[in-house]
């Protein structure tokens, strides 16, 4: 099981995710900060799973 690069839609689903995270944490929108760091693990799980499962 080798590593492959994630469809198009799941790397930026993962990079989306990502982005409002890291907003969520330095900034004060009510819903980004109530939920930063989950919308960080989804990101990368996102990222993460579009790299070992192929198709995805």
């Amino acid at each position: 099981m080798s590593p492959s690069a994630p469809q198009k839609i799941t790397w930026i689903l993962g990079l989306v995710l990502g982005i409002l995270g890291i907003i969520g944490h330095y900034t004060h929108v009510d819903i980004l900060t109530e939920h930063n760091y989950i919308l960080l693990l989804v990101g990368f799980v996102v990222l993460a799973a579009g790299t070992t499962f192929k198709g995805l």
